[in-house]
């Protein structure tokens, strides 16, 4: 939820599956919620929230994948073609 929904059209336009989780869950769904449907589903977190990584830290498992952007510049005009590039780039890897 950290990310705007208009990230969706910009990841699935680059070839990315993509769904944000106000299409999924409940908007105040706990971040266990949510990183253990994207577990279950093979998906990653694309997020700014620091929290997801380090609820990932904690429970030691290796899934799902967590894509952290911090910073002022977090748009999709702003940085799209770089994170789609990179996520396109490591697609399958571990």
């Amino acid at each position: 939820m950290s990310f705007s929904p208009v990230w969706v059209p910009v990841l699935r336009d680059a070839g990315l599956l993509a769904t944000h989780w106000s299409d999924i869950g409940k908007a105040d769904a706990m971040d266990k919620v949510i990183l253990g449907w994207a577990s279950a589903n093979e998906h990653i977190v694309f997020t700014h929230d620091l929290d997801f990584g380090a609820l990932l830290a904690l429970s030691r498992q290796s899934s799902p994948s967590v894509v952290l952007v911090r910073g002022p510049r977090n748009m999709p005009e702003q940085i799209g073609e770089a994170v789609c590039s990179m996520l396109r780039d490591h697609r399958g890897c571990a």
